[in-house]
């Protein structure tokens, strides 16, 4: 478990992380060599956009490095230094070709490295959903954290932990499409729990379906083993069950088959008088909806 004095300070944000409200002399920002710098092994972010990049990179050239980058010692090399958070502003002063960056040097453990990481990319929203599910399951594997635990560390509910952490059960090929950008994370989480998420996802980016619709289709493959994926009904569609469901007084559906020439018609009675009624109704139907 998170002891309260770190939950507090976690829980202040990156400035008290980088000790902007200590006013201890270890924590004072001192300038290092932009080569003694190493990424640091719990970076939970693996792409970085290069556009981004070079905007900020631009900004540091005019302005400089404005925020100190958190780094502590690394092992066995007592001279150089791992970033555990601004790896993003050190590889943009690369670019922007200084020689040195204000850093703040702490004293971190693994386990705090990890979690300030990645609270350092969810402020900054810089994480994909599946690099924060990666970061939270290794919280959970390496540091025998709970569910509950992360979430306090992270500022973030318990429930999204756990619904971001069950991205990881999605077939490799779904999360390639997330990588890509082809889905987003809305998207694949309605994909979960499906029979075949993979065909699923293949169909949601053929029709281009938005969210809402992801989760009708994801839903109605669930009817049975071996149900394919319903079509999407067009408006027309929708238009002439509402005109029968207005005229017989009862819900009527279509159901078009996925070569748009044949499809199944249900029409519901809930009693025997009804039935009768809706008998009744349908000999005039002509009239009704002409």
């Amino acid at each position: 478990m998170i002891d309260d004095a770190r939950r507090r300070s976690l829980g202040r944000g990156l400035s008290a992380l980088l000790g902007e409200e200590d006013a201890a002399p270890e924590a004072a920002p001192r300038t290092i060599r932009i080569d003694l710098l190493r990424p640091g092994k719990y970076q939970p972010r693996h792409q970085f956009d290069t556009e981004g990049l070079q905007a900020l990179a631009q900004s540091i050239r005019e302005k400089g490095v404005l925020q100190p980058l958190l780094v502590r010692r690394l092992p066995g090399h007592p001279d150089n230094f791992e970033i555990v958070a601004g790896e993003r502003r050190w590889r943009a002063a690369q670019l922007a070709q200084l020689h040195d960056v204000p850093v703040v040097l702490r004293e971190i453990d693994d386990r705090e490295a990890l979690e300030i990481a990645l609270i350092e990319n969810l402020q900054r929203q810089d994480l994909s959903a599946l690099e924060e599910a990666q970061a939270y399951q290794r919280l959970l594997d390496e540091f025998a954290h709970t569910q509950e635990a992360v979430a306090q560390a992270v500022g973030k509910s318990r429930s999204h932990v756990a619904n971001t952490i069950r991205l990881l059960e999605l077939p490799s090929g779904v999360k390639q499409m997330m990588d890509e950008g082809q889905l987003t994370a809305g998207h694949a989480r309605a994909l979960l729990g499906a029979s075949d998420p993979l065909h699923l996802a293949q169909e949601v980016l053929r029709r281009g379906l938005n969210v809402r619709q992801t989760e009708r289709l994801a839903k109605r493959s669930k009817t049975g083993p071996g149900a394919k994926a319903p079509r999407e009904k067009d408006a027309d569609t929708r238009a002439v069950e509402h005109e029968l469901t207005l005229a017989l007084g009862t819900p009527v559906k279509i159901d078009p088959a996925r070569d748009g020439r044949a499809g199944t018609l249900s029409i519901s009675y809930q009693s025997l008088d009804q039935l009768d009624e809706l008998i009744r109704r349908l000999r005039r139907v002509p009239a009704a909806i002409g």
